[in-house]
């Protein structure tokens, strides 16, 4: 993965986000509102919320959803965010990818596990478990659907809400990386996670 040479779309600079743009971002993701606080102390918001300062009538609403998979999912966090950086290797989104790198780390994911996350060779790292997950993803993004032997698999390991909810995870973050991608977004040192991408 490579990030993009320049960004096709610049982030909103803080300083010019109007009332209504700081309205229709706030209270959406908990992890969102500390750089929209408004405090003369909030660190400085990620590049992605400029991002999405552009349009925030579509991007609040998002974050809304996607703040109910991260804060009130049915998955356990490692799941997620296995999920979550498999989608990011496999749309070569640098951005989503950098975030949550450090995201899975704390979640549980060890270092070669988050390694073998890019790596297809490395499959004996992995417990069926996993395997059904990292599978899970690569079918719904090349497919758009689980087959039956796979949604077995999947079924033995998780009940019913966390099966639709591996769909909505991948479709998340999908769209959130085809939106990164194509916007050119460009992880910045303000972004806070460290550089872990892989050729």
């Amino acid at each position: 993965m490579t990030p993009a040479e320049s960004p096709r779309l610049e982030p909103l600079p803080l300083s010019d986000w109007t009332d209504e743009e700081f309205d229709l971002l706030r209270g959406n993701l908990a992890r969102a509102d500390r750089y929209l606080s408004g405090d003369p102390d909030a660190p400085p918001p990620p590049a992605i919320l400029g991002l999405f300062a552009l349009h925030p009538k579509v991007a609040g609403p998002w974050l809304g959803f996607n703040g109910s998979l991260l804060q009130e999912g049915a998955l356990v966090a490692r799941d997620r965010e296995l999920i979550i950086l498999r989608v990011a290797a496999r749309t070569r989104c640098v951005y989503e990818w950098e975030q949550h790198w450090s995201i899975g780390a704390s979640a549980g994911l060890t270092m070669n596990e988050l390694a073998a996350v890019v790596d297809n060779d490395a499959i004996a790292i992995w417990s069926d478990r996993d395997r059904d997950l990292l599978l899970a993803v690569d079918q719904l993004l090349s497919e758009h659907t689980l087959d039956d032997d796979l949604w077995a698999q999947l079924a033995a390991h998780f009940d019913k809400r966390q099966l639709l909810e591996i769909c909505f995870v991948v479709g998340s973050y999908a769209c959130l990386a085809m939106v990164l991608n194509s916007a050119g977004l460009i992880p910045t040192v303000s972004d806070s996670s460290p550089t872990r991408t892989q050729e």
